[in-house]
C-alpha cells in the first residue's frame, strides 16, 4: 500500500497558501502588477472585450443581460463566489470553476459579465479589472 503523507503534505500546503492567497490555482489569470504575496504575473493592457460590456449599477442588473459593474467586495461566499456591492444594491458573483475568487474583502474591482436568467440574480464573471490595474480572465470552458 502507498503512503499518502506526501500528498495530504502537498495538499495541505497548497491549500494553505490558496488561503493566505500567496498562490493562484484554478483557471483565473490574472495579468498586472501582482501583490507582493501573489505569484507574478505578466503585465497586460485592460481586455478589448471589456468594450462589450456595458457599464450598469447593481440596482438595474436584469436577466441576460452582459454587464460591467463597479462596485467594493462584500465577503467571500466560497471558492468560486463573492458578493459585490455598489450604493444601489449587492449580487453574488461566479467566477465559475476551476477559478478560484481572485479579489479580497474591501477590494474596489469591475466586474464583466453575464447576469443569470434563474430566480436570484447572479454575475458569471468573463473578467475582473482590480482598482490597480490588473485583469484577472476567467476560464469558462465548463459552464453548461
Amino acid at each position: 500500500m502507498n503512503n499518502p503523507l506526501p500528498i495530504v503534505a502537498v495538499a495541505a500546503a497548497l491549500i494553505g497558501a490558496l488561503y493566505l492567497g500567496q498562490a493562484t490555482a484554478g483557471g483565473a489569470q490574472t495579468a498586472g502588477p501582482a501583490p507582493a504575496a501573489a505569484t507574478p504575473a505578466a503585465s497586460q493592457p485592460m481586455a478589448p472585450a471589456a468594450a462589450a460590456f456595458p457599464a450598469v449599477t447593481i440596482g438595474s442588473l436584469r436577466r441576460g443581460m452582459m454587464v460591467a459593474v463597479t462596485g467594493e467586495v462584500e465577503r467571500i461566499l466560497d471558492t468560486d463566489e463573492f458578493r459585490l456591492r455598489d450604493a444601489t444594491g449587492s449580487v453574488k458573483v461566479d467566477v465559475g470553476y476551476p477559478n478560484w475568487v481572485p479579489v479580497q474583502v474591501g477590494e474596489r474591482v469591475t466586474v464583466h459579465g453575464f447576469v443569470d436568467r434563474e430566480l436570484f440574480l447572479e454575475i458569471y464573471a468573463r473578467e475582473i479589472v482590480h482598482s490597480d490595474g490588473r485583469v484577472s480572465r476567467l476560464d469558462r470552458s465548463r459552464d453548461d
